[in-house]
Parts: C-alpha cells; sequence; structure tokens
C-alpha cells in the first residue's frame, strides 16, 4: 500500500472517530437537557446563566461536529473547533481536579457530582488528549476519502 492510502486510511479513520465522539456525546446531552445543566453546574465556574446558555448550546454544537465530521464538509473548520472544544474541556477536567471537587464530567451524558475516589480525571484527559491528536490530525490534512470536500473541491 502506498504511503499516500495509507494517509488516506489514517485521516478517515481519524475523521470519522472523531466525528462519533461528538455524535455519542452530543445526542444523549441533547436528550436529557436536564442533566446536561447539572453536569455543566458541577463545574461550578459559571453563573446560572452562563450554565444555562452552555447546557443548551453545547450538545447542538457537538452534533453539528459530528455531522460535519462524517459527511466531510468543512473538515479543517470542523477540526479546528474540535481542538478548541477539547482545550475547554481539558480545562474543566483540570480545574475541577484541582479544585478538589468530586464530578462526572458528563461527557457522554450523566455528569454532576460523585463520591469522593469515584472521578476519572486521569482517564478523561488522556481520553480527550487522544481526541485531541485525531483533531490536530484533520487540522493539518484534511482532505480524505469520502468526504463532500474532495468532491467539492
Amino acid at each position: 500500500m502506498s504511503r499516500e492510502r495509507v494517509l488516506d486510511v489514517v485521516g478517515t479513520l481519524a475523521r470519522l472517530g472523531l466525528a462519533a465522539v461528538w455524535l455519542f456525546s452530543g445526542v444523549p446531552k441533547a436528550l436529557d437537557p436536564d442533566r446536561t445543566y447539572v453536569a455543566v453546574r458541577a463545574y461550578d465556574v459559571l453563573p446560572p446563566l452562563g450554565v444555562e446558555l452552555v447546557a443548551g448550546v453545547l450538545p447542538w454544537l457537538e452534533i453539528a461536529l459530528g455531522v460535519l465530521l462524517l459527511l466531510g464538509l468543512g473538515v479543517r473548520a470542523a477540526a479546528a473547533a474540535s481542538a478548541a472544544l477539547l482545550l475547554v474541556f481539558v480545562a474543566g477536567v483540570t480545574q475541577a481536579w484541582a479544585r478538589g471537587l468530586s464530578i462526572d464530567c458528563g461527557c457522554f451524558g450523566g455528569g454532576g457530582q460523585v463520591e469522593p475516589g469515584q472521578t476519572a480525571y486521569v482517564q478523561e484527559l488522556v481520553r480527550d488528549a487522544g481526541f485531541l491528536l485525531l483533531a490536530a490530525w484533520l487540522v493539518v490534512r484534511p482532505r480524505t476519502p469520502a468526504a463532500l470536500d474532495s468532491r467539492i473541491g
């Protein structure tokens, strides 16, 4: 297999993988907005109006990024937005950990207060670092086979 073909396969897997991440995280939040509000509030960094705004917009932003990446439309922009959002998530989890909060990140639905010792901050940060690598790959090499971007020009 040629080097270019390998890079195409890696890019396609990165695009579809990141699309799945956003869809599997956004849909449960959209289906349970009350739980999403609880999860956002648990980070204890926003005033009530900010919590309401983030909890209302975040699921739909994640779903939009997932759909764009799934279709391969605006891949570089969607990947850059993904990276920015992931950095916000990393900052949120890091500050919660540093402040001694005991919360579930709510990354894939659910979230909120948990018992001390039930947190998974290290795993969440490592996972998000992996997602950041996928986004970075797509920022650098956004063109992939079977993407609308490749067909549009």
